[in-house]
This record gives structure tokens, C-alpha cells and sequence, in this order.
């Protein structure tokens, strides 16, 4: 199996190509902390993972994009180009959560955490953010994944003193300073300015694949957790 991840949700530009099979997985990547400069850089990482692995497109089993949370125009470019180089060799798109990749790389940089709070910076004064529990080495989503006032992912935080967590992602460095006032209790452990990265997309998406969760490439698409909200509130009944 060869899946080319592709992740561009945040201020980071990556590309990493995984080949799995049954005795291990083989990962070739690239990334680059580049504001504004995604377009840019994509298509040539893309060309250099490829050609560093000695891999064609019409090899691939699968595309697999960072389906947001993130920046509106990070998350349209990554989209896009999945869909476009999915159609030009008639393979499927596997979308994997921004945010489960922020917390599968907070696992592998901590294997001491129970709990990981991974979260984005939305603007606004704003995050996205999600808890996923360590459960027999996989990560697994707890609720659903927010957008909300920093302050109450961190009041969540709180309320779990006897847990290991482990906190990641630019939503937590964006506002560490005026959250954590004096300092960052014990049972915390602050992974600082990490960033999404290809790499863990690839990892999630192999699973995706083999279950099934691959879609056409017209059916790839971003997740806005924003726009979501808004239409729940736009369909709760009125009091």
C-alpha cells in the first residue's frame, strides 16, 4: 500500500509518502515552516518525496489531505490538490482529522500521557480543540472536536488533576501565556510550538484506507468545525 499524505491546515507545509506492508511501514517526508508560501512548496515536495521513494502517481493506492480543522485557505489548498492529483490517476482520497494527527504526534513524542488536549488556533480569540484518550496505543476521540474560547479547553484541563495530559498544537501557544498565569501544573505536559505534519496524516490514513473509509476525490472535503456550529445553532428549535 502507498498513500501520499498531504498537510497544509496550519502556518506548516509537509508531504510525507507511506509504504506499509505487513512487516512495516517505510515513510518518506518533507517539511517546512512557510507561511503563505503553500502553493509554492506542495507540488515539489510532492515531486521530491515521490522521487526519493522511486514511486509514480499512478502507483499510489491513495491521497490522503489534513481535512481541517485549520485555516480556510490552508485546508482548500490541501483539498484541492488531493482531489486534483486523485482524479488525474483515478485513485481514492482518504480525509484525516487535523486534530488526530496533532494528538498522534503528542503520543509519539509522550508515551506517558493518558490524555491528550491537542487544539489549533482559530483567530477570533478562538481555538479548535479535541481530547483523545490513549486506549491499547490508539487514539481515540473523546466528544467531538470544538471550536470554543481557549479558556474552556483549559478548564477541562483542570478538572482531570489525577490524569496525564499532554497539550499540543498552536492553540495552546497562542494563549499559554494568559492561561497558565503562574505555571503549568504538574500533571500537565506542554508539547510547545508543534505543528500538524504529513507524516502522522499518513500513519492515520493507512488504517482509513483498510477499512474502507477512502472516498471518491469529488467527495473529499474540508471540515469547517465553524461553519458546523453555525448550522446547528441556525437548526435548534426556537423556545
Amino acid at each position: 500500500m502507498k498513500i501520499l499524505a498531504i498537510e497544509t491546515a496550519t502556518e506548516a507545509c509537509s508531504v510525507a509518502l507511506i509504504l506499509n506492508d505487513q512487516l512495516s511501514d517505510k515513510l518518506v517526508s518533507r517539511f517546512q515552516l512557510a507561511p503563505r508560501e503553500h502553493t509554492k512548496l506542495i507540488l515539489p515536495m510532492m515531486d521530491e518525496v515521490l522521487e526519493e521513494a522511486n514511486v509514480d502517481l499512478k502507483d499510489l493506492s491513495a491521497i490522503a489531505f489534513s481535512r481541517g480543522p485549520g485555516a480556510f485557505t490552508g485546508l482548500r489548498i490541501a483539498s484541492g490538490v488531493a482531489q486534483g492529483v486523485a482524479l488525474s490517476v483515478d485513485i481514492p482520497v482518504v480525509a484525516v482529522s487535523t486534530l488526530s494527527a496533532l494528538s498522534l504526534q503528542a503520543h509519539l513524542l509522550d508515551k506517558t500521557a493518558n490524555i491528550i488536549i491537542a487544539a489549533l488556533d482559530a483567530r477570533m480569540g478562538e481555538v479548535y480543540w479535541a481530547i483523545f484518550k490513549i486506549q491499547d496505543g490508539n487514539i481515540v476521540l473523546k466528544g467531538e472536536e470544538n471550536v470554543s474560547k481557549p479558556e474552556l479547553m483549559l478548564e477541562v484541563a483542570l478538572t482531570k488533576p489525577e490524569e496525564s495530559i499532554t497539550i499540543i498544537g498552536t492553540g495552546w501557544d497562542a494563549y499559554a501565556e494568559a492561561l497558565f498565569k503562574e505555571a503549568v501544573p504538574n500533571n500537565i505536559h506542554y508539547l510547545k510550538q508543534q505543528y500538524p505534519q504529513a507524516d502522522a496524516i499518513a500513519k492515520l490514513a493507512v488504517p482509513l484506507f483498510k477499512a474502507g473509509e477512502a472516498v471518491s476525490p469529488e467527495n473529499a472535503q474540508p471540515v469547517y468545525i465553524r461553519n458546523k456550529v453555525a448550522e446547528k445553532s441556525k437548526n435548534l428549535p426556537e423556545h
